[in-house]
């Protein structure tokens, strides 16, 4: 065994961190509860925890893999640097202006998101690049000086440059730059021309602002993580997944931080896309419920559905629209605040509502005896007979029924008049059917019926309501996986390292100059190689195309793959038979005596992975054994049911366990409703389906 074949990765949630060594005897998991003050500090505990079970010194460890929610909390929190923001005369208010569309229709009082920037903080130049990249007014030398020194005066920690049309010329921004570091060569200076060169400048600017914002914050942070670990004896490289699903160096994520924009979610998409293809699964849900937030996404073809933009910070009832929309390759999911630690409260109308507020882990649920008071998802569950309260988290955070009991009573039931269980079942179920709204809506949204998917759940939470979720949704099938309970971080060590290189380069379809696009595109790819490179000497990699296209007079693109190759004038009737196809998929219909444009190119450099076993299903050949019966409360019957538990551990392939049951693990609970038996498959999943349909 070599350094080499042992990797760690690290997953931090609001509630826990996880974490997964792997290594040639197999993976070792664990779960602490994360430390706001120091997530560094939790991240070494986890370490050493799971290198001391795999009896494995620190310094064997070849490689580190981390993700975080530090970019997504501070945008969402408003905690990042004093910035500020420059672009060019008449554009200062863009960013507050936004879209101009009305998230809430009918709500007469909608309070927009306050931009990152003040306005006071939002400074201009006179100068003009126009689309196609010539100068219409150049950029005064001295008045970049100017700008500078008032900018240095007024003690900025970071700022972001972004200037109209840059992504075709970026002379301005240099220039500007440049300045800059003349008078401050340590300021964080953020590039719009870099960190997103893509058509429209209300994505581009939020984009380039909210890289500057966390840029300071992030870059200490990973300076702190590394040295900690250095300190240690833990001398591997370390590297971060970003919200796309793939690996960047962490000199990377430090100067463009915007990348790991759901960089944990991102994990688990990837660790559900690698069973999906092991079980032959084309049409997949994966379910990741956590202590803080659920994830919600779809994976077709043993691939995760991936986006371009993302919008971040939603302040109004997560709604759509309501947030800040960056220009970032992203793993495309809906995300909720509905997690274990999802506090539960009435609403003016009586009604129960959760999340999406979450004790997280300071002070935490108020089962786990740290302070906390308010009920929530796990207070509910633990009451309904779902947890040990003896053998949660392994049994490393013992559980008070008591203190549940008590906030559920207080907060809930007294108020409602309803008893302490039913109180319970009310929060459970109010967070399942929101669960399962998001669901619908995010499959409707993509033109898919989520009753031919089968469901992958993963997580701490997930286990304890998939079930639950599968029978609201019409779901007959769902995976659990092993290692389900730190799926997000088992995912950062199946992800490949890749880069996303993007440039806006408007053409129409008739006038299609071959020549600027393959330019374009060799210098996309040089730049995605050289990220690349910094994790991998050799190997194989691809190269993914995609062209973002519209009908003239349309406002928005669709994307459009294509070979990766060199164009020629004569692979334009290629060109429109691709986008044609694409544009059929999504609206069912193409329109005759409109020309096309193509606004975006995307190439994405990424580094080639083993397929994983393929794994043939197995059916249930003899019953497991039981440790002993709990009552848990059946939501589907209404009412308590004599639950078998089993742990995981003894279960053999071909092991089947009719519900109602629960399997046991150190980090999760699965729940097999009455509706459902879990057969243990050959690569230790549990396969859950119905009874009726099996």
């Amino acid at each position: 065994m070599t350094r080499s074949d042992i990797r760690v990765g690290v997953d931090i949630g609001g509630t826990f961190t996880d974490v997964a060594l792997d290594q040639p005897g197999g993976t070792e998991t664990c779960k602490v509860l994360t430390d706001y003050a120091e997530p560094e500090r939790a991240i070494l505990n986890g370490i050493e925890k799971a290198a001391r079970s795999a009896r494995i010194p620190l310094s064997e460890i070849g490689q580190v893999i981390h993700g975080t929610t530090l970019v997504t909390n501070a945008l969402i929190e408003r905690r990042g640097a004093d910035m500020a923001f420059i672009t060019t005369e008449g554009f200062r208010d863009v960013i507050e202006m936004r879209s101009e569309n009305r998230f809430e229709q009918y709500d007469l009082n909608l309070q927009l998101p306050r931009p990152l920037v003040q306005r006071k903080h939002r400074f201009t130049l006179n100068e003009r690049i126009g689309p196609k990249g010539d100068v219409l007014l150049a950029l005064d030398p001295a008045e970049a000086r100017q700008m500078a020194r008032r900018i240095v005066d007024g003690g900025f920690e970071a700022v972001a440059i972004g200037l109209m049309h840059s992504y075709a010329n970026d002379t301005h921004e240099q220039m500007m730059a440049e300045a800059l570091k003349d008078l401050s060569p340590d300021l964080s200076v953020s590039l719009s021309s870099v960190i997103s060169p893509q058509m429209r400048e209300l994505p581009r600017f939020n984009t380039v602002i909210a890289n500057a914002y966390v840029q300071p914050q992030v870059s200490a942070y990973l300076n702190r993580l590394v040295t900690r670990l250095r300190g240690s004896g833990i001398a591997a490289p370390v590297f971060m997944l970003h919200s796309g699903g793939g690996l960047i160096s962490v000199e990377t994520a430090s100067d463009q931080p915007v990348r790991l924009l759901e960089s944990g979610p991102a994990g688990g998409a990837i660790f559900a896309a690698e069973f999906a293809r092991a079980h032959g699964l084309d049409k997949v849900m994966s379910f990741d419920m956590g202590g803080t937030t659920a994830k919600i996404c779809l994976i077709e073809n043993g691939s995760p559905k991936t986006a371009s933009t993302f919008e971040v910070a939603r302040t109004y009832r997560f709604k759509k629209g309501s947030g800040m929309t960056v220009s970032t390759p992203v793993v495309e999911m809906v995300e909720i605040g509905a997690g274990g630690g999802s506090i539960a409260s009435i609403d003016q109308m009586g009604r129960i509502q959760v999340g999406p507020r979450s004790a997280a882990s300071e002070p935490g649920p108020a089962c786990y005896q740290r302070g906390g008071v308010e009920p929530t998802v796990t207070d509910s569950n633990l009451v309904l007979g779902r947890l040990d309260p003896d053998n949660f988290a392994g049994g490393a955070i013992p559980l008070s029924v008591e203190n549940a009991i008590s906030a559920l009573s207080g907060r809930i039931a007294s108020s409602q008049d309803m008893d302490v269980a039913e109180a319970a079942f009310g929060v459970t179920e109010m967070v399942d059917e929101n669960m399962a709204n998001a669901a619908r809506v995010h499959t409707v949204e993509n033109g898919r019926d989520i009753e031919h998917f089968t469901m992958i759940a993963f997580g701490g939470g997930a286990p304890l309501h998939a079930c639950r979720l599968c029978e609201k949704l019409g779901i007959h099938a769902l995976l659990i996986p092993p290692g389900a309970g730190v799926g997000s971080a088992i995912g950062f060590l199946r992800a490949p390292f890749s880069y996303e290189a993007t440039r806006g380069l408007f053409q129409t379809l008739t006038d299609f100059d071959a020549e600027a696009v393959n330019a374009a595109l060799r210098a996309m790819e040089a730049e995605a190689r050289a990220f690349v490179e910094q994790g991998i000497r050799e190997g194989r990699t691809t190269i993914r195309l995609t062209a973002f296209m519209r009908y003239a007079g349309q406002g928005w693109e669709i994307p459009v793959p294509l070979p990766y190759r060199a164009f020629s004038g004569s692979d334009t009737p290629a060109i429109l038979a691709a986008f044609e196809e694409a544009y059929r998929t999504l609206f069912g219909r193409t329109i005759d005596g409109l020309t096309p444009e193509i606004t975006n190119w995307s190439l994405i450099v990424t580094s080639v992975l083993p397929e994983p076993d393929a794994v043939r299903r197995r059916d249930g050949c003899k019953e497991a054994e039981a440790v002993r019966t709990r009552s848990i409360f059946d939501a589907a019957l209404r009412r308590n049911v004599d639950a078998r538990e089993v742990e995981r551990q003894s279960m053999e392939t071909g092991t089947v366990v009719d519900g109602p049951a629960a399997i046991v693990e150190a980090e999760t609970t699965t729940i097999v409703t009455s509706a459902y038996r879990a057969i243990r498959q050959p690569d230790g999943c549990l396969l859950l389906i119905r009874k009726d349909v099996s």
